[in-house]
């Protein structure tokens, strides 16, 4: 269980990490396109990508709760011992 505890912190701090810097570079990429708002053609699949980068990471985060909700139930059943 310990095993599993590190890997779920580490997962949560992988798509943490994942988010701040998809975050940062789509706000660049916006901040670009308000300067250059012919450049919407070119730049927008790169934003719509960051974006999708952002959905995947909240799926990520909510399997994450999941499993650990999961595990927070299994961990409230009756031991042998209590029983």
């Amino acid at each position: 269980m310990k095993e599993l505890d590190k890997y779920m912190q580490e997962a949560i701090s992988n798509i943490r990490n994942d988010r701040a810097l998809t975050n940062k570079l789509l706000v660049d990429v916006m901040i670009y396109l308000a300067k250059e708002e012919r450049a919407h053609e070119s730049v927008g699949t790169v934003a719509a990508k960051y974006l999708e980068t952002l959905q995947r990471s909240n799926e990520q985060l909510v399997k994450v709760v999941a499993l650990l909700h999961k595990k927070a139930d299994a961990s409230e059943t009756l031991t042998k011992e209590d029983k």
